[in-house]
């Protein structure tokens, strides 16, 4: 399969160490705005859209974890980069644990926001799949964004919840659905004891879409890993707590590099 010229940006001292950005699904690179000022003080930022999300090409699917990974790492390639860094949230982290155990020596040290290391059985990606095809995006706003934020974001910064859900009503339908089969197939218990890089995986106390069990159960599986679960958050951890996660990931990626990656 072709890989996709996904669109991306970088920010940053130009000849500074490199860390990768990649958003949950249904956002775009602006998710990370508000970790920007911090994380480019001593690194470049290269944040990137997904597959039908702001400007990256939609194309037809079926898709798979492992076809958006390799976008990812195409990316990487064109912008001659060969280690960097990585922070990835929500099913997008997904990507990162795919690269990260079939080209380890890509990655430096990893971060896992919101993440798990399968889709629990009980999230129905299939029903809201067919639902985007057959009535569009509109229909399933609601169901997908309701556990990005905790009621009392929603409470005291509508206008936070609202651009999220303006961003999410421009995403491409047809490309959205196939992301969303991509993410119901996940399961990627058998990699997770692959990846050697320094981890931190970071849980949001009140995150009704993936509960800090499954950030717990991921952070288990890797050799070199970290857990830190932050209250006051949902599922869009870096938003809603976002000084709290900057400086979680700031320390992460100080800290000190690997000898080797076997």
């Amino acid at each position: 399969m072709a890989l996709i010229p996904l669109q991306y940006r970088l920010d940053g001292p130009r000849h500074a160490p490199v860390v990768l950005l990649v958003p949950p699904f249904g956002t775009t690179m602006s998710v990370w705005d508000a970790q920007l000022p911090v994380l480019t003080r001593d690194h470049q930022v290269l944040r990137i859209n997904h597959r039908g999300h702001g400007f990256s090409p939609a194309p037809d699917g079926p898709y798979t974890i492992g076809d958006m990974a390799l976008d990812v790492l195409r990316v990487l390639e064109e912008r001659g980069l060969s280690r960097v860094s990585a922070v990835g949230a929500g099913f997008g982290s997904s990507l990162l644990v795919w690269i990260a155990a079939n080209s380890p020596r890509t990655l430096d040290r990893l971060a896992l926001l919101a993440a798990a290391p399968r889709t629990p059985r009980s999230h129905r990606w299939d029903r809201i799949a067919a639902r985007i095809r057959a009535t569009g995006l509109d229909s399933v706003t609601d169901e997908v964004t309701l556990p990005w934020f905790t009621p009392d974001l929603i409470d005291e910064h509508p206008e936070v919840a609202e651009r999220f859900e303006e961003d999410f009503g421009r995403l491409d339908p047809g490309a959205f659905a196939s992301v969303c089969d991509a993410v119901g197939a996940m399961d990627q218990r058998h990699l997770v004891a692959a990846v050697r890089a320094p981890t931190l995986v970071v849980s949001g106390a009140h995150d009704p879409l993936l509960p800090p069990g499954h950030g717990r159960r991921l952070a288990d599986g890797i050799v070199d890993s970290h857990f830190e679960v932050v209250t006051g958050a949902a599922h869009l951890v870096g938003v809603e707590r976002a000084e709290r996660v900057g400086e979680l990931l700031v320390d992460h990626l100080a800290g000190p590099q690997p000898e080797g990656l076997t």
